[in-house]
């Protein structure tokens, strides 16, 4: 990857901004010598994302009590002045009966009592909310699968860049020791002008990718420190190695895929939403069912007062018990919703089985993706050991003069070549098992 210019230091800019807003209240300072459990360790403990799941789970915890609240009896209280300006009167055969007293002013103390008896959809929301806690929990298990798995690769990225920029150093320094020993043997006229331009211009050209290798370094470190949530002034040294992971590369069973796919958390959480929607049906359904209420009212009433002194009112006492029975008999929009609810059902599950779907599909790509690097890698690591004795042998023919400077730049760039695919066959591996073990929603890690 070559970065130059103003697209690096624009690449730069945006991740330190994105570390200053992501990591800003960061507990980790200091120097790191990091692993990869300790940068998923890290990451979990302080990335925000991770912090606002968490959040998300108390406030479903929250509207949780407030469902079964609503099954509690209820207290209020009221007082009211009301002043009659003019009153109205009953005017019949026999005369005019006046509804009170014109000018007066009435006081009115109440204490009311209201409790359900039955409430059909108190119950279901009860029941919905605590559904709800539980794809709150599965969602915040997604958001720490999903950082374990981006976590892992940047990890992986890191260690690609590092040795990347390993070999890059040696590929420098056999095309310096080239360089050099042309120019020694231009000095003494052994060889053409040709020659010792073509080693040094290979040396520069060397040394130009290894500039570059080193800003992939730079890059990959600041995109972990994003991810792990701690801010760009935190030093990490990374002392590891893709060819370390060589001997774990293991060809990926083959089980029943239906069965590791119950552990998916897109799946998980398409039917924790399906049982939602069931839930809100029968939510609805408690539209067409009777709800009985007790209300118990005491009241102390004074009535035509002429004057606002309501402390020296003479007041009496009033109480009411009331039981309700409230019976929908038709209301057309409740069957309107039933019928939204049936066709959000039936989409989601053309969803979900479309998902799974995919993920079958993707779970496959990823098991022949890790095969077909184990044997990349097989094949790299031979070509690497033939590249460096390549290199060996034609300076050797070099340096006594049977070899000719075009060989010597060809194995040069073959051992760099083979040596950089060789690691990057490891990096697809280790990639491929990361997404293999999010898809199938595994907590676990290589370690």
């Amino acid at each position: 990857m070559k970065i130059k210019g103003k697209k690096f230091v624009s690449c730069i800019g945006m991740l330190t901004i994105a570390l200053g807003t992501y990591a800003q209240d960061s507990g980790v300072k200091g120097h790191i010598s990091l692993t990869l459990d300790k940068a998923i360790e890290i990451a979990l403990a302080e990335n925000p994302t991770i912090k606002v799941a968490d959040k998300e789970i108390q406030l479903k915890q929250v509207a949780d009590k407030e469902a079964w609240q609503n099954l509690l009896p209820t207290l209020d209280a009221g007082f009211a002045l009301s002043h009659s300006i003019k009153v109205a009167a009953i005017k019949t055969q026999m005369g005019e009966f006046k509804m009170g007293q014109d000018g007066s002013t009435t006081a009115t103390g109440s204490l009311t009592l209201n409790l359900p008896l039955f409430a059909p959809a108190v119950y279901q929301n009860m029941k919905l909310t605590k559904e709800d806690i539980q794809l709150a929990q599965e969602k915040a298990r997604s958001s720490r699968l999903d950082l374990i798995n981006q976590v892992t690769k940047a990890y992986y990225s890191a260690l690609l860049s590092q040795d990347s920029y390993t070999v890059m150093q040696k590929s420098y320094k056999i095309a310096k020791d080239n360089a050099d020993l042309a120019k020694a043997k231009y000095e003494v006229g052994s060889i053409s002008e040709y020659d010792k331009i073509s080693a040094d211009v290979q040396a520069r050209g060397m040394n130009s990718n290894l500039v570059n290798a080193k800003t992939g370094v730079t890059l990959s470190m600041l995109q972990l420190k994003v991810l792990m949530g701690v801010t760009a002034d935190v030093d990490i040294t990374i002392n590891d190695s893709l060819k370390r992971y060589e001997n774990s590369l293991t060809l990926p069973r083959t089980t029943n895929e239906e069965d590791n796919l119950s552990g998916n958390t897109a799946l998980r959480q398409l039917d924790m939403n399906m049982s939602l929607l069931q839930r809100s049906r029968k939510i609805m359904n408690t539209s067409f069912m009777p709800t009985l209420a007790l209300q118990l009212q005491g009241q102390y009433l004074s009535y035509s007062n002429q004057n606002w002194n309501f402390l020296n009112y003479k007041y009496s006492p009033a109480a009411t018990l009331a039981i309700s029975l409230s019976v929908p008999i038709f209301h057309a929009s409740n069957w309107t919703k039933l019928k939204s609810n049936k066709i959000q059902i039936e989409q989601l599950e053309d969803t979900r089985a479309n998902t799974q779907r995919q993920l079958t599909l993707a779970v496959e790509s990823y098991k022949e993706n890790m095969a077909s690097s184990i044997v990349q890698v097989e094949s790299n690591r031979e070509a690497v050991l033939q590249a460096d004795k390549a290199v060996k042998i034609s300076s050797k023919r070099y340096e006594v003069g049977a070899g000719t400077i075009f060989e010597l730049n060809q194995t040069e760039t073959a051992y760099t070549q083979s040596e950089l695919t060789y690691v990057q066959s490891i990096y697809n591996y280790l990639s491929n098992k990361a997404d293999l073990e999010y898809t199938l929603g595994r907590e676990t890690y290589i370690k």
